[in-house]
């Protein structure tokens, strides 16, 4: 004979088979009324019994793991190492931020995922470089899906996301100088360049192979101009180039020059050999000397070179940072990225790389 509450909602629709019979015990306790069930039930009910609440717990039970691995806000809630590893950004409320910012732009072209899932997945897809089928699994959505979404949200976010690679003013700049800069060359440096060579697919045209390889990487790539700040952001990134062009040549017409200001200190590397064009700007540039036939630098070239060099590796850190952070900028990018958008005149590549930057102003910088 087993106890049962009447309120139990499994018992309120059990059917009796003609061998079970119940008892109903109604009483008052205070101002509550109570009513209890007394049930005698065959084998058989029993067994059915078992079996429904068996059923019933391992549906909660994968209701449960489905709502763990639906990849929405609660997939990141209150984890952020899973939102590290994910996106990139540092915490989850970073990326409601950003999703702030683009949400009310992206056009949803699946009733199946969200605005937060559309980013989400975006964010993955740079962070992690997987697969679109991988993606797709994930999501539950098709192919198509995940190709659609994560183009239209790379459009929107390189839109309203450009605005945080930003060249700060002169004022700014002088008054957040670590001082390891201000030891070595005052308050002059405006800026550090560098390129960031992407690995593109090998294109079928000679010419366009010929324009895109680079003898640095041996390999087929495209070049961006990236300047850091002192402290470690990305104040400006170029356009992407063929591999074959000169550092040389992408700072003299990528726009960058037109942002110095008379008295401007720009650190480089030995193939940014562009005094000329920044003295036209009334800027120096300081790069790490080279013997240039002599036995030996002497000793203030020694000084001069070490210094440069060991604040160079700053920018190095940033780049290294960027392409560790965006596993697809380590990735072969696909010759359709590096063809220009519709109506536009950068390509999709261009686009992404302006994003990863982007995103990676919004974390903690570069210390020294």
């Amino acid at each position: 004979m087993v106890l049962f509450r009447f309120s139990n909602s499994f018992d309120r629709h059990m059917i009796f088979c003609s061998v079970s019979f119940k008892i109903v015990y109604d009483y008052m306790v205070g101002c509550q009324h109570f009513r209890f069930v007394k049930v005698a039930e065959c084998d058989s009910c029993q067994r059915r019994r078992a079996e429904i609440n068996r059923l019933l717990e391992e549906n909660r039970t994968l209701k449960r793991e489905l709502g763990q691995r639906k990849m929405d806000e609660g997939f990141l809630k209150d984890d952020d190492v899973k939102v590290k590893y994910y996106t990139g950004l540092p915490h989850l409320e970073v990326v409601m931020g950003v999703l702030a910012c683009v949400g009310p732009y992206m056009t949803q072209r699946s009733k199946v995922l969200s605005p937060f899932q559309m980013l989400f997945l975006t964010l993955m897809r740079l962070r992690l470089n997987l697969p679109i089928q991988h993606v797709a699994h994930l999501f539950f959505v098709d192919r198509k899906t995940v190709s659609k979404t994560f183009r239209d949200t790379i459009n929107v976010l390189h839109a309203h996301t450009s605005p945080l690679i930003n060249w700060p003013g002169r004022d700014a700049l002088r008054a957040t100088m670590p001082h390891q800069f201000v030891e070595a060359f005052g308050k002059r440096v405006a800026v550090i360049l560098d390129c960031l060579e992407i690995s593109i697919q090998r294109p079928s045209s000679l010419k366009a192979q010929a324009r895109s390889y680079s003898h640095y990487k041996h390999n087929t790539t495209m070049k961006f101009l990236v300047g850091i700040t002192t402290q470690g952001s990305i104040c400006f990134i170029s356009k992407g180039w063929g591999g074959r062009v000169s550092d040389e040549h992408i700072t003299d017409n990528c726009g960058i020059l037109d942002k110095l200001s008379p008295g401007d200190l720009v650190l480089a590397d030995r193939g940014f050999d562009v005094q000329d064009s920044v003295g036209l700007w009334c800027a120096e540039v300081k790069i790490p000397d080279l013997t240039k036939g002599r036995c030996q630098l002497d000793a203030r070239d020694v000084e001069s070179t070490r210094k440069i060099g060991h604040l160079r590796i700053h920018v190095g850190r940033v780049i290294g940072t960027v392409r560790n952070k965006y596993a697809i900028l380590s990735a072969e990018a696909p010759f359709h990225m590096v063809l220009p958008c519709k109506d536009e005149d950068v390509t999709f590549l261009d686009k992404i790389v302006s994003v990863c930057c982007a995103l990676t102003n919004m974390s903690p910088g570069v210390v020294l």
